[in-house]
């Protein structure tokens, strides 16, 4: 089991990650995103509206999110286009 806030916070520094829905549903679109980490209080909807994604609900609030991305504001979705040195794409 690997530590998934770690692995967001390496991909966030080293890698290609989107933040928030708006941006999320561009990456997911453009099939650009590897995967999408979701708050566990982002809405359904907003969920449904992404496709083929391959997603992951984040245990946590999206201030919790933000936090583990080490990101001064919440954020209910996140896209990795590119995980850098994070081993996230193995959750």
């Amino acid at each position: 089991m690997i530590d998934v806030s770690r692995a967001l916070r390496v991909a966030t520094d080293t890698g290609d990650v989107r933040f928030g829905l708006r941006e999320v549903r561009r990456a997911a679109k453009a099939k650009a995103a590897k995967l999408v980490v979701l708050a566990s209080n982002c809405p359904e909807a907003a969920a449904d509206a992404l496709g083929e994604v391959r997603t992951f609900r984040f245990p946590g609030t999206n201030v919790d999110l933000g936090a583990a991305c080490g990101v001064p504001f919440s954020v209910a979705a996140i896209a990795v286009v590119s995980p850098g040195e994070s081993n996230i794409l193995s959750v």
